[in-house]
This record gives structure tokens, C-alpha cells and sequence, in this order.
């Protein structure tokens, strides 16, 4: 029976070291994983210099903050403009987008019935397979003549004191070029936010209901409390869309190249 105890305790310490050194195996490869992503953000960056040296050593902090664009001699470039309206047009697609994606990520996550459940979603995310192209001429032929001719002329006639919706409405504009990246970060806002309120613990809600909780205040005072870094989360992601798209928000937001505080 002693000799049985000795050789348990001779083993368990090399079972606790094989554990050890797996986690810490485990530790330096994540690790790794994550220094190694960012080392290739850092790569990414150091190409962009490369790429842009002739242009930094012509121009240099003047190509940032410069507003004219000319090809022509003297060939001045200021990509101010461009800044402005992705900035611009980014948060207009936040304002109007987020909203709609929550809404829809709460109703498909907390009050669909199922039978609605699962096509809804599968329509939702199939508007994030549309091309931009295809966007861009709906929002040349649809979205554009109904933001001329009924939207910016309303917007005019009762915010027109304010300077963002001062000028001649045309259609193309920051504005619709806004409205057209609102629509396409809707299912990437709305997946990922449909899945974090997925992930909230049933029974947190079940603690709200046995306290006298309604639905809505469950929603709103526990799931979306619950659930709010991965909502931050879908905005960013949302952000990043409208950042890097180009082509839809190229053929709607018009060829000017110029820096104006007006939304038309």
C-alpha cells in the first residue's frame, strides 16, 4: 500500500508540470498570433509609405490638408475633400444605419416568431452579397430622382437655416451617398449584433421576467446591458464598411471636388 502512494505522488508532479508547460506553450503561440497581426498591420502601413514616398517628398502634410485638386500645371493635389466626404458620408451611414440594424437585430433575436425567424435573417444577410456596383445604379435610378425631387427639397424647406442642408438639392450629393452606405452596413451591423444578443444567458432574462420585468424592459434594461461590448463591436464593424467602400458612394455623391460644410 506505501509503495502504491509513493509512485501517485511520483507522477502527480509530472502531470501537473505536462499542464503547465502546455499552458504555457498555449500562452506564447496565442501571443504570438496576436503580435504577429500586428505586425502585419505594420507591414501593411510600412507599403503605404513606400507606396506614397514620391508623393509625401513633393507634397508632403499639404497633400492632407490641401483642398485643390488639380492635375494640370502646377499640379496641386489636396486630398482634403476625399477625406471629408468619406468622414462625412461614414457617420451619415452610422446615424441612419445603426438604428435600423439594432432594431432589426433586437426583433430577429428577442420578438420574431420562428417561422419568420430564419428567412427574414437569411434576406437581411443577403444584402450583404450584393455587389456595390449594384447599389450604386440603384442609387442612380431609384434613390437619387426620390431624394431630389421629395427627401432634400422637405429637408430644404424646414432645415434649410441650418448649413448642412443649404444649396441646390440635385440628388447627388454627401447625403444620398450617406443614405446608400446606411443601407449596406445594415446586415453586417445587424449579424453581428443579432448573434451578441444570441449570446446573452437565458437566464438573465428569466431573472428580469420573475422580477416583474415586461419584454421590452428585459430587452433594454438586461439583454442590450448584457450585450453592449458586442454591440460596440457591430458598430465598428459597420464603420469599417462605410470607410472602405467606393464604387456605390463614388457614382452617387457627385464630381466635385471640393470641402463644403452642406450635406446637398
Amino acid at each position: 500500500m506505501y509503495g502504491i502512494v509513493r509512485r501517485i505522488v511520483r507522477v502527480l508532479p509530472t502531470r501537473r508540470t505536462h499542464e503547465t508547460l502546455g499552458d504555457s506553450l498555449f500562452r506564447v503561440f496565442s501571443g504570438g498570433v496576436a503580435l504577429g497581426l500586428l505586425a502585419l498591420l505594420g507591414l501593411i502601413l510600412l507599403v503605404l509609405i513606400e507606396g506614397a514616398a514620391a508623393s509625401i517628398g513633393a507634397f508632403g502634410s499639404g497633400f492632407l490638408i490641401g483642398g485643390v485638386w488639380h492635375p494640370r500645371p502646377p499640379e496641386q493635389f489636396g486630398a482634403l475633400p476625399f477625406l471629408g466626404g468619406t468622414l462625412e458620408t461614414s457617420a451619415i451611414a452610422l446615424l441612419l444605419g445603426v438604428p435600423v440594424s439594432l432594431g432589426v437585430a433586437i426583433f430577429l433575436s428577442e420578438l420574431s416568431p420562428t417561422w419568420l425567424r430564419v428567412p427574414l435573417t437569411f434576406l437581411v444577410e443577403l444584402l450583404a452579397a450584393v455587389p456595390s456596383v449594384v447599389y450604386g445604379l440603384w442609387g442612380v435610378f431609384v434613390l437619387i430622382p426620390l431624394m431630389r425631387d421629395h427627401v432634400e427639397p422637405v429637408l430644404q424647406g424646414g432645415l434649410g437655416w441650418l448649413p448642412l442642408f443649404q444649396g441646390t438639392p440635385l440628388g447627388y450629393d454627401k447625403l444620398t451617398a450617406g443614405v446608400i452606405l446606411a443601407v449596406m452596413i445594415i446586415p453586417t451591423v445587424s449579424s453581428v449584433a443579432r448573434e451578441s444578443l444570441r449570446a446573452v444567458p437565458q437566464s438573465q432574462r428569466e431573472a428580469a421576467y420573475a422580477l416583474g420585468a415586461t419584454r421590452w424592459e428585459t430587452t433594454r434594461r438586461v439583454v442590450l446591458s448584457y450585450a453592449r461590448s458586442g454591440l460596440f463591436g457591430a458598430v465598428i464593424l459597420g464603420l469599417g464598411r462605410a470607410f472602405g467602400e467606393t464604387m456605390a458612394v463614388t457614382m452617387t455623391i457627385g464630381n466635385r471636388n471640393a470641402f463644403t460644410v452642406s450635406l446637398l
